[in-house]
C-alpha cells in the first residue's frame, strides 16, 4: 500500500520563501482608497451635522447630512480616479522614456545598472555576469530599471476604476453611520456623534490589520483626529447660529 504524497510547503509555492509569509498591497490601490474614504466619510460627515445641529433644526441636519453623503461620495470617488489614473499615465510615460534609452544606449543603460547593483553590495564582477543577463530581455531590463531608479513596478500599477469604486462605497458607509440616528426617527445629536466615534474606533481599528500597529492605538488615534474636527466644526456652527 502506498501513502499518498504529503505536499511540503516547498512545493506549493511559486516563489521561494513565500509559503509562510503574504504581502498586502502597498502600491496605493484599493485599500489606500478605501480606508481615505471610509475615515473621509465618517469625519466629515460628523463634523458636518455636528455644525449643522449647532445653528439648524432637525430636517435641515438631515438634509445636509444626506447631501454631504452624496457629494462626498461623488468628490471622493471622482479624485481617486483622476489621482491613479494621473499616476498610472506618469508611470507609463517614464517607462516609454526609460525603454527609448535602453534601445538608444544600450552600453550606457548597462553601465548604469551594474553601478546600481555595485551600490546594493554585488562585487563588480558578479554585477556585470547580473546585468548581462537582466538585459538579454528588453522588458525585463526596463522593469528593473524602473524599480532600481524610481521604486516602482511598472506590472503593478493600481486599479483607477477599483480605487474610484473603493473610495465611493467606503465614504457612503461611512457618512450614513452619524446620521443613522435621525433617519430612525431620534432626534439627537449626541446618539449622532456617538455614532461617529464609534464608527471612527472601529475603522481605525480594522485599518490597522494592514499594519504593524496595535488596533487599540489605530483607533484611538483616528477618534482623536475626528474628535478634534467635530469639536472645532461644531464650534463654528454654533458661533455662527448666535449670530444670525
Amino acid at each position: 500500500m502506498t501513502t499518498p504524497d504529503v505536499p511540503t510547503p516547498e512545493a506549493d509555492i511559486g516563489l521561494p520563501h513565500e509559503f509562510d509569509h503574504t504581502h498586502s498591497d502597498v502600491s496605493g490601490g484599493w485599500l489606500r482608497a478605501a480606508s481615505f474614504g471610509a475615515m473621509d466619510g465618517l469625519v466629515t460627515n460628523t463634523a458636518l451635522i455636528a455644525g449643522v445641529a449647532a445653528a439648524a433644526n432637525t430636517h435641515v441636519v438631515v438634509l445636509s447630512g444626506i447631501a454631504g453623503l452624496l457629494a462626498g461620495s461623488f468628490s471622493m470617488a471622482m479624485g481617486e480616479y483622476t489621482s491613479v489614473t494621473t499616476a498610472n499615465e506618469q508611470l507609463d510615460s517614464e517607462l516609454h522614456l526609460e525603454r527609448r534609452a535602453f534601445r538608444a544606449h544600450p552600453e550606457a543603460e548597462m553601465e548604469e545598472l551594474v553601478q546600481m547593483l555595485v551600490q546594493m553590495g554585488m562585487s563588480e564582477k558578479t554585477a556585470r555576469v547580473a546585468s548581462e543577463e537582466i538585459h538579454e530581455d528588453e522588458t525585463q531590463a526596463v522593469n528593473f530599471h524602473m524599480v532600481a531608479e524610481l521604486g516602482v513596478d511598472p506590472r503593478e500599477k493600481p486599479s483607477a476604476r477599483l480605487a474610484a469604486i473603493s473610495s465611493f462605497v467606503l465614504f457612503a458607509i461611512g457618512a450614513i453611520i452619524p446620521l443613522m440616528p435621525y433617519l430612525l426617527g431620534f432626534d439627537s445629536l449626541v446618539a449622532g456623534i456617538i455614532c461617529g466615534c464609534v464608527g471612527l474606533l472601529v475603522a481605525g481599528g480594522m485599518a490597522a490589520r494592514y499594519t504593524s500597529k496595535p488596533i487599540w492605538w489605530a483607533a484611538l488615534r483616528q477618534l482623536a483626529f475626528g474628535a478634534i474636527a467635530i469639536a472645532a466644526t461644531y464650534g463654528v456652527g454654533l458661533l455662527i447660529g448666535s449670530a444670525v
